[in-house]
């Protein structure tokens, strides 16, 4: 069994005359803490989409006939005298007392008409809200997941706790509902698939991730097979030399089951069609958090013109940087924490000296690794600290594609990203020179240019990301 979830007990159908989320009624919020969809309220259903019963569905109708479609007032309705003095019976029909009872019949007949019609289009809505709903559940098994739940969508998890085996969240997103889970206790076999439509989120960096993928995408071709799901999509944390051919027999085109994969970096076989580019982000897996901007973070002076807090491999352009930064005395003007042997856990005071360095520094120094692609970029970008980035290709397969020609970091090229791309670290000093010479009112426009490019950015990856799993999954409208 997988791990037992409670669930809070819904509350009961709103019934009638409660204000959504006052007394008497079930309100949106109620319901999303349940771990529901949102539900718009329709004609003739509770905010939790509950079928009404005979009796109220038939008084339901016929208040919303007389009183939605005839522009009735909610006062008491006037009583139909007979003359004489006494009361022969009371109408609760049309708009007004009418002494006429031939009109009065008219209109009765009028108003069944549209009562019938309000039937219909309701049944109409109802049967295409059916067939244009999406239930996708993500399964967060690389940390570049939590860049794609957290970041992206803003999504919330819970418990909050990073060290939690198992964490979960959910949101409605255009015609989706999306519910997302992660932790070590996310086990093949071991948890609830609560969607035919599932985002299978893998690292394909390395063999020994490679293996524990493939395990995940055998386990979803069993469900496809089984018809407990219908169709897949994976994010992949791809190779950093675009090496990612062991995927290419899963994706559908190919005879698989994979309808759509979004990968990192480069990759030349990126089409636009079922193969997308996306973006590499924060490092997740080092917990880098969700930022804020703050009015500090874009007014203060900051006491460095950059930094540079990473690995310098041998014989590699980031010997030929320290080389240059301390010409000149650069580097008293930028922070600096060179290691010869890269970590991959920080300690405590490491990572906070790192997000110090993004925070009290105008540039991020930005040298090419294994990939031009790193975490850094994404995670200077949040603390408003300008990329300064070396845009020269390296050794592997990645490069242009069918669809994009500016390799490398094709994709932030393409949404037109508001850094200092250079080819090599001797134009750095020129650089530097100009940002003594900014003024503090220069830095903060730069500044706040740089924080709503980059929450545009995540946005727009955000609604194509949903678009994308809308077009290929939901079932196209041919009426």
């Amino acid at each position: 069994m997988g791990p037992t979830r409670s669930r809070s007990p819904r509350c009961s159908p709103c019934m009638g005359g409660g204000a959504p989320g006052g007394a008497g009624g079930c309100g949106l919020e109620e319901a999303a803490a349940h771990g529901e969809p949102p539900q718009d309220k329709a004609p003739g259903r509770s905010l939790h989409g509950e079928e009404p019963t005979q009796e109220q569905g038939q008084s339901d109708r016929e208040g919303a006939a007389e009183t939605k479609h005839q522009g009735l007032s909610t006062a008491p309705v006037p009583l139909h005298w007979s003359g004489g003095g006494d009361i022969d019976h009371v109408s609760l029909g049309n708009e007004e007392w009418n002494p006429w009872e031939a009109d009065e019949k008219n209109e009765q007949i009028a108003s069944q008409q549209r009562y019938e019609n309000n039937v219909k289009m309701i049944k109409n809505a109802k049967s295409h809200l059916e067939e244009t709903s999406l239930r996708v559940q993500i399964w967060g098994k690389a940390a570049i997941g939590l860049y794609l739940w957290q970041h992206i969508f803003e999504g919330h998890l819970e418990p909050a706790d990073v060290t939690a085996p198992w964490r979960e969240g959910s949101q409605k997103a255009g015609k989706t509902y999306f519910s997302f889970i992660t932790g070590p206790s996310v086990v093949p076999g071991y948890f609830s698939v609560e969607a035919e439509n599932v985002v299978l989120v893998l690292n394909g960096r390395e063999k020994a991730k490679i293996a524990y993928a493939t395990q995940w995408l055998h386990y979803a071709q069993t469900l496809i097979q089984t018809h407990k799901i219908q169709r897949v999509a994976v994010v992949l944390l791809g190779n950093e030399q675009c090496n990612n051919e062991w995927i290419q027999p899963y994706l559908k085109r190919h005879g698989g089951f994979v309808n759509l994969l979004f990968v990192t970096y480069d990759y030349a076989l990126v089409n636009e069609a079922d193969i997308f580019q996306w973006p590499l982000g924060v490092a997740t897996y080092r917990n880098f958090p969700v930022v804020e901007p703050s009015w500090s973070m874009l007014h203060d002076p900051r006491s460095y013109l950059c930094n540079f807090l990473g690995t310098v491999y041998k014989n590699s352009s980031r010997e030929t940087l320290m080389e240059i930064l301390k010409q000149d005395g650069l580097d008293k003007l930028c922070w600096i924490a060179a290691r010869e042997q890269w970590q991959p856990q920080e300690t405590n005071e490491s990572f906070k000296n790192y997000q110090d360095a993004l925070l009290q520094s105008d540039l991020t120094l930005s040298p090419v690794g294994i990939n031009t692609e790193c975490y850094r970029i994404y995670e200077a970008c949040s603390y408003g600290s300008l990329p300064v980035i070396e845009d020269v290709m390296t050794p592997g397969d990645c490069g242009n594609s069918s669809m994009y020609h500016s390799a490398p970091l094709q994709l932030l090229k393409t949404m037109g990203a508001p850094f200092i791309f250079i080819k090599n670290w001797k134009e750095l000093p020129a650089i530097l020179e100009k940002e003594k010479q900014m003024s503090l009112q220069e830095k903060i426009q730069r500044r706040k240019k740089l924080i709503e490019w980059y929450q545009n950015f995540k946005a727009w990856m955000r609604q194509k990301f949903i678009n994308t799993l809308e077009n290929s999954f939901l079932p196209s409208d041919k009426g």
